[in-house]
């Protein structure tokens, strides 16, 4: 129970998902030394519940369309440097947790694990320390000595991912295909890959590219 004069936690939620959202209040509703004030759908909408409300923490997905998390997280911490923001995952990529963190959230948590670590976490982020899922900590740690791709070739990936052949992505790129060539062995370097397709694949679990 909350103690005489306790001040709840106050909670902003945003999900693009209605039923997500209504999960984080069912998990949230049970503890009593937290609360529930605003949520969002999306992080344009995230921004403006919280100038309104002024949550203690916030709770705010990765992907949504219209603003996502990443970039609702900057303009709320430009505008609230003390705002206090856990990101939501469904998958562990270590380079979208990179981003996130640089944005200024101070938590990281796949959503599969929400029931059982949300509640403390947000206690945990709300007494001023950062936390992260063990599986997103352990994909940083994997990867944070390696050499990363330079935005030409996230160009080039991206444009594979897309389907296009090496003639394609020159034409495209307004490049020679030896030029192409050489990116997409850099890109294999860089990420281990045996082939264009695993380049892709690992692209994507990592949160380098999107589709």
């Amino acid at each position: 129970m909350v103690s005489a004069g306790q001040p709840q936690i106050r909670i902003l939620v945003v999900d693009d998902h209605q039923i997500a959202r209504e999960g984080i209040r069912g998990l949230i509703g049970i503890q009593p030394d937290i609360v529930v004030v605003a949520e969002a759908s999306n992080g344009r909408e995230a921004i403006q519940q919280f100038r309104i409300h002024r949550p203690d923490v916030t709770v705010m997905d990765l992907q949504m369309p219209e603003m996502n998390g990443v970039d609702a997280v900057s303009a709320i911490r430009v505008e609230f440097p003390g705002a206090k923001i856990i990101m939501l995952t469904t998958y562990a990529g270590d380079v979208q947790i990179f981003r996130a963190l640089k944005a200024g959230a101070q938590g990281y948590l796949l959503k599969a694990a929400l029931h059982y670590e949300l509640p403390d976490n947000s206690r945990a982020v709300y007494a001023g320390r950062k936390v992260m899922a063990p599986e997103a900590a352990a994909q940083v740690a994997e990867h944070s000595g390696e050499e990363a791709l330079t935005p030409k070739e996230l160009e080039v990936l991206r444009l594979i991912a897309a389907g296009n052949a090496n003639k394609e992505i020159a034409a495209h790129l307004s490049i020679t295909e030896e030029s192409v060539k050489s990116r997409v062995k850099n890109i294999l370097d860089k990420l281990g890959a045996r082939d264009r397709t695993q380049a892709v694949t690992v692209g994507l679990k990592r949160g380098i590219i999107e589709l």
